[in-house]
């Protein structure tokens, strides 16, 4: 199955300092890999209109007639999986992390994963500004976050 994450509402290369927020400037997203936090696919700037990004995934499905959802990026354990997608700025050639954002994909309703694993394909699609107008970070769960098998 195609795991399909669609993002919009990027919130810019640079993010001002704040109480508790140190500011960043070279803005970027990537999907961070099961075990490998350097290990970053597609890194978009932060001013990008959109961001997409496309992961192979497997799904299992459980005796109770739920489903799992296993790939190269995706991570925890069954009954509790999710995406990073990792806020990061450049520090000489390497990404330096400084935030993150976990989709869960425990939060995916069942009838739309059971679809999703008939068609083949599972859409994320989310704004990727918070409240306050910085990277979106934490938990991300619906509202914030919709999943369509298309």
């Amino acid at each position: 199955m195609e795991l399909r994450i669609e993002a919009t509402d990027l919130p810019g290369r640079e993010c001002g300092a704040g109480p508790g927020f140190p500011g960043y400037r070279d803005i970027h997203v990537a999907v961070q890999r099961r075990g490998r936090p350097a290990e970053l696919l597609d890194p978009q700037p932060g001013d990008a209109p959109r961001a997409r990004w496309s992961l192979e995934c497997a799904v299992k499905r459980l005796p109770d007639g739920g489903a799992d959802v296993t790939g190269r990026y995706v991570q925890g354990g069954p009954g509790g999986r999710f995406i990073y997608l990792n806020w990061v700025t450049r520090d000489g050639d390497d990404w330096r992390l400084f935030r993150r954002a976990k989709l869960l994909l425990a939060a995916v309703d069942q009838g739309t994963l059971e679809s999703a694993a008939d068609t083949g394909l599972l859409v994320a699609r989310l704004g990727l500004t918070d409240a306050k107008g910085h990277p979106l970070c934490a938990a991300v769960r619906p509202p914030l976050v919709t999943w369509s098998p298309a």
